[in-house]
């Protein structure tokens, strides 16, 4: 009974709530005074406990829900914003000309190569492993985002790889700049390449625009008519102690080209004992005939000391009678001392090389080449000229030697030397240095021009003569013996020639 009538049971209850009713009740029954209601009103009725705790589980409940849906909201805004955002802001900045390659270019074999040797890096796996798990939990992400993402790692990986690389040699930098777009050296790249068999582009179905140069039609008639026979002269040499004269005699000429209508030529010859150029001697003309048979004498006053320094030069003309001489060919002998010391006389057959008109001595230049590889740096020491043509009138010149590097016919750098007033032989003695790294030099070349100074008007050029890879003769042999001893000047000495016939390519702005 305790238990239903206490201060919590259902029949205590039920008595409260109608004891409230008749309190309630206006006016209050007998018995009940006002002031007994208005203390009981004032007593806050009891809850149920039932009720109470299933409100605070209601309550429990949502605060879990609002949770987890924020949480969820918050790792999707992150994904879209590591897959999506990022990608798009850096292909925004990057330029279209980049070298970054397009998405074509990360699908072709050559660059699936390359990707799969550089996914070898431990860190790039990291970042690549990472991406792979977020692909799978998200599998509603497409294609292009999953390869935005890789290569947007590849380039991350490759800004910290180029960090690490050497810097080349800043008195290099203004080679460089100078040279043309294609030929600028990049970086050395010591990571893990492919070999080089498969990073050499295949020539399959690619334009070679050397095929489509047109030829010169005047250079193709230059070689037939130096490829066609011009003959051969005999001739012999005697040097005359007691007089110190050189004794040259003209014997004949055989096989010589026909000049006039009729079949035949007038020959004759002119002999010359260079630099001298002021004796001339000349020979009888033989009419109508390709085989005359000279069988003269000429000579040439000069000492023995000197013939070491003496040229001979026969050039063989074709006589008319009403125009110009035609010539047929020409002779030049570069040492006296070729067959014999000249002590008894000696017979020596030439061929007679093709020739329009008469070659011009214009002297030689004397200059020694040093090249060291490890500090990229070329030597030219300029030693001296003999023998050089006179440009002014007083018979001497002031002449002055100016060195140009040359890449692929454009001149990147020029140096001079001081001008020696009123000399045919100056001596110089002076050095031009040139900065080349050791991989350009094969694409350059130096080209050697001794100049006449005037004091008004333009400077003249008296002769040239070119060295390097692509040179011809002495210039190309000088240069690869320079290559093939480092560290060692060679000197060599080098005849002048006219700046038309200084290159086969065609002609640098001097």
């Amino acid at each position: 009974m305790s238990g239903v009538w206490g201060a919590g049971g259902p029949r205590c209850q039920a008595a409260l709530a109608v004891l409230a009713s008749l309190c309630r009740a206006r006016p209050p029954p007998l018995g009940l005074d006002v002031e007994t209601c208005r203390s009981f009103e004032l007593q806050p009725p009891e809850r149920s406990p039932s009720a109470a705790d299933a409100g605070t589980s209601v309550s429990l409940l949502a605060l879990v829900v609002i949770v987890c849906g924020v949480a969820l909201v918050a790792v999707f805004l992150f994904l879209f914003w590591k897959l999506c955002w990022m990608p798009w802001r850096n292909k925004e900045a990057s330029s279209p000309s980049s070298a970054n390659p397009p998405l074509e270019a990360l699908q072709s074999p050559s660059s699936r190569g390359n990707m799969a040797d550089k996914l070898k890096d431990p860190s790039t796996l990291g970042f690549l492993e990472a991406a792979v798990k977020i692909s799978h939990t998200s599998p509603d992400i497409p294609a292009e985002v999953q390869m935005s993402v890789k290569e947007h790692i590849m380039r991350h990986t490759r800004l910290q790889r180029q960090t690490t690389e050497p810097a080349s040699s800043t008195r290099h930098t203004s080679f460089k700049r100078h040279l043309p777009r294609q030929m600028h050296v990049s970086s050395v790249d010591y990571g893990n390449e492919l070999p080089p068999a498969a990073e050499q582009p295949t020539s399959i179905g690619r334009i070679k625009p050397e095929l489509y140069k047109q030829k010169s039609v005047d250079g193709e008639e230059a070689k037939s008519e130096a490829a066609k026979s011009c003959g051969k002269i005999n001739f012999s040499l005697r040097y005359d102690y007691e007089s110190e004269t050189l004794i040259v005699r003209i014997l004949k000429a055989f096989d010589l080209p026909a000049k006039d209508f009729c079949g035949s030529s007038d020959p004759y010859v002119k002999i010359y004992l260079l630099p001298d150029r002021k004796c001339k001697l000349q020979t009888r003309v033989h009419r109508k005939t390709l085989n005359p048979t000279f069988d003269e004498n000429f000579h040439f006053p000069v000492p023995y000391e000197e013939l070491a320094d003496r040229k001979l030069h026969l050039s063989v003309f074709d006589f008319d009678r009403f125009s110009r001489h035609d010539m047929i060919g020409e002779v030049i002998l570069d040492n006296l001392f070729e067959a014999s010391d000249l002590s008894r006389e000696t017979s020596i057959w030439k061929d007679i090389q093709y020739a329009t008109s008469e070659s011009v001595d214009l002297g030689e230049i004397m200059f020694s080449l040093c090249y060291l590889p490890t500090a990229g740096r070329l030597t030219l020491t300029v030693i001296k000229c003999r023998n050089l043509k006179a440009m002014d009138i007083t018979g001497y010149s002031d002449p002055y030697v100016k060195v140009s590097l040359l890449c692929d016919g454009r001149r990147l750098k020029k140096k001079k030397t001081t001008i020696k007033k009123n000399t045919l032989n100056p001596v110089y003695n002076e050095a031009i240095i040139f900065d080349i790294p050791p991989e350009n030099m094969d694409q350059v070349s130096l080209l050697i021009s001794v100049m006449d100074y005037d004091r008004v008007g333009h400077n003249e050029i008296i002769g040239v003569c070119r060295v390097g890879i692509n040179a011809e003769g002495l210039g190309r042999d000088h240069w690869n013996e320079m290559l093939a001893y480092p560290r060692k000047p060679i000197a060599h000495w080098h005849s002048l020639v006219e700046v038309k016939k200084s290159f086969k390519e065609g002609n640098p702005r001097l």
